[in-house]
């Protein structure tokens, strides 16, 4: 699961680590080519933006996913190529379209995005090539479209067939879709699958667009506690092969993308945080830990969620689920106790969690929490209270530590 002999050695520097593991990286990458040889995948930038992650996955000819301009660039100047760096997200500015402008494929998301991308291109005195994000008729779990601040609802765009004919500087050379992310089960991201290429097919022929792009969206979940069972990669890549035979006139000369979301790097992470103080308040253990809401949020968000609900929602990135995250005690203590985790901030929000049953720890212990390699150290605020914050490390396959 992590190196331990590497954090334990690591744990003499820093009292608060993020580690990485490239091995793990390089794995995940290829699973997804064995099983998706009709696929390019893309890297959804904001999951984890660390250089030394960036260099590894775009190294191996992965693209970009890109929610920010800054994001384009970062692909960008790791030599991905524009044409496999796509540009997806509400709200983009003039500022962002300049910045990002030569150096990525837009998805538009709205109406207006189409115009103020057409007004540019006028600008420019050239046609910009770009791909619309849609918000269809379904969900992955219903046959029927909902409301969303994402992409353009499918009728809409039926509606305005002449708007869209009458911008002269834009191409619409493809279809984005992402309903739905940490996703399990295999047969709902099959049926999404199957009701993409229906839609793709319809909006060529009702739009009369010659694509050269799919995007499929992410959705692809990883196990976060122990009783997930992960997606059958194998069987899902199967059915997209299938698909891909069944409409392979209507998908000539189109590459299709799928975003690998957490799947990447979401597992190779861990974060290690160090035990500095352990006091008793009326019978119960309080073990004090060095940043753990301002250097790891998701698990104090997790202990929060669960204080106010037994059946909490996933609301990804900021929760998934309970039980997301394992807690190990590096020690060879075998005798176990019940403890609450709290961190070294001046709040009483700075929890990880209540009553947990694990061995019996003391001051300068190491503690591990597990699923740290995505939507991790980039959402948490580690400018609070103006503490030292982790050190993010990444472990090298010739086992060479990397600041």
């Amino acid at each position: 699961m992590f190196n331990k002999e590497v954090i334990l050695e690591q744990g003499k520097k820093y009292d608060s680590f993020y580690l990485y593991d490239e091995n793990i990286v390089l794995g995940n990458i290829k699973k997804l080519k064995k099983n998706f040889p009709n696929v390019k995948f893309l890297y959804s930038v904001k999951s984890n933006h660390h250089p030394e992650i960036l260099k590894t996955i775009f190294a191996q000819g992965i693209g970009a996913d890109a929610a920010s301009s800054n994001e384009v660039l970062k692909a960008f100047n790791n030599n991905v190529p524009k044409e496999e760096i796509l540009y997806s997200a509400p709200g983009k500015s003039i500022k962002d379209i300049e910045t990002a402008f030569d150096k990525c494929i837009f998805t538009a998301d709205s109406l207006n995005e189409i115009k103020m991308l057409n007004d540019f291109g006028k600008e420019k005195d050239q046609i910009m090539e770009i791909g619309i994000r849609v918000n269809p008729d379904f969900t992955f779990y219903s046959d029927f479209g909902v409301a969303t601040k994402f992409g353009i609802d499918e009728e809409i765009l039926m509606e305005n067939l002449d708007l869209l004919n009458s911008f002269e500087n834009i191409k619409i050379i493809g279809i984005h879709v992402h309903s739905s992310s940490q996703e399990l089960n295999t047969e709902i991201l099959k049926k999404y699958y199957r009701n993409m290429f229906s839609l793709t097919k319809e909006l060529q022929n009702k739009l009369n667009l010659k694509l050269k792009f799919i995007n499929l969206g992410s959705g692809i979940g990883i196990p976060f506690s122990v009783t997930d069972n992960p997606v059958d990669v194998k069987d899902l890549g199967k059915e997209l092969n299938s698909l891909c035979e069944k409409f392979k006139d209507e998908i000539k000369g189109v590459q299709l993308y799928i975003e690998t979301g957490r799947y990447l790097c979401g597992p190779s992470g861990v974060y290690a945080t160090k035990v500095i103080d352990i006091k008793i308040s009326r019978g119960k253990k309080f073990v004090i830990l060095k940043n753990t809401f301002n250097g790891f949020i998701r698990p104090s968000m997790e202990a929060f969620v669960k204080s106010y609900s037994d059946n909490p929602k996933m609301n990804e990135p900021l929760f998934t689920k309970k039980g997301a995250f394992q807690y190990v005690v590096l020690t060879d203590e075998k005798k176990l106790e019940k403890v609450d985790l709290y961190g070294n901030l001046c709040t009483s929000t700075d929890l990880v969690g209540k009553d947990l049953i694990l061995p019996k720890i003391k001051i300068g212990d190491l503690i591990v929490m597990t699923n740290a390699g995505c939507y991790a150290a980039v959402l948490t605020p580690f400018q609070f209270s103006s503490q030292i914050p982790p050190k993010e490390l990444y472990l090298k396959k010739d086992g060479n530590i990397i600041l």
